[in-house]
């Protein structure tokens, strides 16, 4: 299927997303999350694809919603329309299966910074500039902003970014946990697939697992998640991957999992 605002490839396994409004350095349009929610639940179906990895360019990852779309709303409700609908994508980066890694270089703002939050790992060129900017322009972040990156990177440091508007380097964002790690703008995309290639040598139940036990474990109290997690870890002992990971450990061998 051709995209406009995106472009999309697989490599060994990884589905590579690249948002594509260059001339808009990437703001999130309704074209654009159109076509972003239909291309991951593409994903979702594929068992083939074991990664995903979604970037933007060397100047820009995304500099949040289209403020010449938000303009045009009249009133509350119009907000509400676009804001279900970004919520709903940017949600289901966190929620899908697949693990979702966010390289990012340039600016990630608003929305952009959204997109990162909801990734499960974030590793960044040494050039990228972070930022919950809504508040300078009288509104605050709608897509998980006020929820996710306190969650991410504290508190204390949350409510700062939040309330004044301001940015962070890359340097920063690694010292206070956001990102997993920053490397030099050229090395990006080659660092990113080493990660999600360690990522594509384990057993692919036992990683989609791990990231349900995370993802929805967080939203539980510790009795509850404790419990979830292990029958999470239960199911995996009806697994081909399981027999064949201890078979291989015993053996000292390499394992060949199949995702069964």
């Amino acid at each position: 299927m051709p995209y406009n605002t995106i472009i999309y490839a697989e490599d060994e396994g990884i589905a590579i997303i690249t948002l594509n409004r260059p001339q808009a350095m990437n703001a999130l349009n309704n074209e654009l999350l159109d076509e972003l929610e239909s291309l991951l639940k593409t994903i979702e179906r594929n068992d083939k694809l074991r990664v995903v990895i979604i970037t933007g360019q060397e100047k820009f990852f995304s500099a949040g919603a289209d403020i010449k779309e938000i303009k045009k709303f009249k009133s509350p409700l119009e907000a509400h329309y676009f804001l279900t609908k970004v919520q709903r994508v940017i949600n289901f980066l966190e929620i899908i299966p697949t693990p979702v890694i966010a390289a990012i270089a340039g600016l990630a703002l608003g929305g952009g910074c959204e997109i990162a939050l909801a990734c499960d790992l974030r590793i960044a060129a040494e050039n990228a500039i972070f930022g919950q900017t809504e508040i300078n322009i009288g509104v605050i972040p709608g897509a998980g902003g006020t929820q996710r990156l306190p969650r991410i990177i504290g508190l204390t440091k949350a409510k700062e970014l939040l309330f004044t508007g301001g940015t962070i380097k890359a340097d920063e964002a690694l010292q206070i946990g956001l990102l997993n790690k920053v490397v030099p703008v050229k090395d990006l995309m080659d660092e990113v697939k080493k990660m999600a290639l360690k990522i594509i040598e384990k057993p692919p139940l036992a990683v989609k697992f791990t990231k349900m036990a995370l993802t929805d474990g967080l939203q539980m109290n510790l009795s509850q998640a404790l419990a979830y997690e292990g029958r999470c870890f239960e199911f995996l002992f009806s697994t081909e991957d399981r027999i064949e990971g201890v078979n291989a450990f015993i053996e000292k061998r390499k394992p060949q999992f199949r995702g069964k």
